[in-house]
This record gives structure tokens, sequence and C-alpha cells, in this order.
């Protein structure tokens, strides 16, 4: 479905009035009001930071946040500074929304949304970590821990994962068009163990469908390039590889939300098995761990939260929907 101008922002006023007296959230700035109205597309992507304020140690204080395109991050930044509207840029569709933890964690996270409008202009405006509670919009659901989240990436090297902490710059970048919203992130000079390479990562959303495609482009071969989906007691692994032996996807779904007890949610990721050197079991994560490689790397991440309007609320409808989009990149390589 469309989302002109005038209906979208109407519908996201509305909605966050509500989340506003239930959670006292903060209106949007100006800019943020002003990016919704820009964003006559079906999905969006942004990037908010503070200005205005000081660095004090580790922590930014004072200032508002504004929309940036770009972003290179301070050499203050690190998890929990309160530099960066909820801790990275986000990117959504009508279905769901995603973000990544722009700092040495470098794991992508869930927002459940409970309406089929864009929210990310409105959320965590109030500082920091409002959108942990429930909102009439939806929350975050996904508890990433000291794992990837739901395909976030790192290198895999002796039985454990090495996120991002030693990097030498990192530069992050938005795009919004008619038919797609991305999220282009550059790390210059990231090191783990004995190697030190660039690597250029690109996420991006479409219209339709809950999954977002991530391509990794490392400046020379490197070994233990993986990706993931976090690990949650009592909640299986599921695999299945396509008819014409292409494509494949690891998925979980059960209780692995932080909303309560009984709350369901779907993850999976789509790979290609000629890139894949083993599928393993980390300590925080079910681990797709790729071939050694200077080329591009491609696969698709997804999330499924029941709560969302008109969702998929069993499993069975769950693995049905994995298995359609499955067939579809089996037959066309893509899903767009």
């Amino acid at each position: 479905m469309k989302f002109k101008n005038g209906i979208l922002l109407m519908a996201i006023t509305s909605v966050m009035a509500l989340s506003c007296k239930d959670n006292k959230e903060q209106p949007g700035t100006e800019a943020q009001e002003e990016a919704v109205k820009e964003a006559d597309h079906e999905t969006y992507a942004e990037l908010s930071v503070k200005t205005g304020g000081q660095w004090e140690g580790r922590e930014y204080k004072g200032g508002r946040f504004e929309n940036v395109q770009e972003v290179t991050l301070p050499e203050d930044h690190t998890d929990h500074s309160y530099y960066i509207r909820y801790e990275g840029p986000g990117w959504e569709n009508s279905q769901v929304g995603y973000r990544l933890y722009l700092d040495w964690r470098n794991a992508i996270d869930i927002f459940g949304k409970k309406v089929d409008s864009l929210v990310l202009p409105y959320v965590g405006q109030d500082n920091f970590d409002s959108y942990h509670e429930e909102a009439t919009w939806g929350q975050d659901i996904l508890k990433a821990g000291k794992s990837l989240g739901i395909g976030g990436y790192g290198r895999y090297m002796n039985d454990t994962v090495a996120h991002f902490r030693n990097v030498q710059s990192t530069h992050a970048e938005v795009s919004n068009s008619s038919n797609s919203s991305s999220v282009d992130i550059t790390y210059e000079g990231w090191q783990t163990g004995d190697k030190t390479i660039d690597l250029d990562a690109k996420l991006t959303i479409y219209p339709e469908g809950r999954y977002t495609r991530v391509e990794l482009s490392p400046s020379e071969e490197i070994e233990g390039l993986t990706t993931g989906i976090v690990k949650f007691e009592d909640v299986p692994l599921m695999h299945k590889e396509s008819e014409g032996g292409n494509w494949a996807y690891i998925a979980t779904y059960g209780t692995q939300t932080l909303v309560n007890d009984e709350d369901k949610l779907g993850m999976a990721i789509f790979y290609k098995k000629d890139q894949l050197e083993q599928q393993i079991e980390g300590p925080d994560d079910h681990l797709l761990v790729f071939n050694p490689t200077s080329n591009k790397v491609t696969y698709y991440l997804l999330g499924a939260w029941e709560q969302e309007k008109g969702g998929i609320t069993s499993e069975e409808t769950f693995v049905a929907n994995l298995d359609e989009l499955l067939n579809d990149l089996d037959s066309n390589d893509n899903l767009q």
C-alpha cells in the first residue's frame, strides 16, 4: 500500500499521540516531522544524532536529536553513549522495523510493529530507551545481549565471535527511494586477531516482505566472516535447503521476545549455499560461517512478530512463509 504524505503524517501523528500518552514519549522535532512528510515511500531509513551538547568521557550530555544523512562516529562513541537515537541507524517498512547498534556490539535488533505506518522518526525521542516499553505502535522486542541479534555480522575465531571493538573509523549513511531504503556502513581498519581489513555493509529493506537484504564486501580475503541468530533456551533451530540446492535458511520460532513469556517471534536467515563454510553453534548464536573470501557475501534476515498487524501467529504459518521465500530465491536468486 502506498503511504501518501497527508495520510502518512496523520496516521503517525495519531498513533504517536496515543503512544506519548501511554509512555511519555516526546514528540518528534520539526526535522523529524519534515522527514516523515518527505518520505512519500513505503520504506524508510534514518540516522539521528545529538547536536548542541558536549562529550563528557564516553557519554554525550545535553543537546537534541537531529536527523542526518550520514555520520562518522566520534572517537569517544561506544555503547550507551546517548549520542545516537536508539543507538544506531533504523530501517522499516509497513510490517517491521530494525536497528543496528552502531558501536562495538554491531548487533541487529527488531522493532515489533502493531501498526502499518512508519514510526521510526518518533521512536526514542525522550533521549534514550522508552522504546523498550510497550507502546501503541509496538516496541523493541529482541534481547540481543552478547549475540549478533538477528543477522548481525562479525568474525568467528577462537570458538567465539569477534565483534567491532577495534575499528579505526566507522561511517554510516542512509538513503530512501521510491522502492527501497538502505543503510550503508563502512568500517575502516577493522582488526580481529592478526587481520586488519575494511568492510562495507549494505542493508536494504523493500516495501513488501519482512526481510532485509545484507551485502558484506571485504577489502581483502578474510576467514570466518559470520552472521547468526541469537539463541534462546528451549527454542530449537530449524534448517531447510531449496529444491535446487542454491539457497537455504536457518530459523527459530517461539517465546523469544522481551514482551512476556508467551509472546511469539520467528527469525530466519537465508543464505547462498556456495558461500557457506559451516553452520555451527557459538556461545550466544546459531552461526553461519562463510567461506574465506574477498568477494561480496549476500544473505537475507527476517523477523516475524505475532502481534504485527495481520501478522504470522503460528509456527506452521511461519515455516510456510519461509518456504515460499526459499522457492523464490531458488527461482530468481534474489527477493527483489
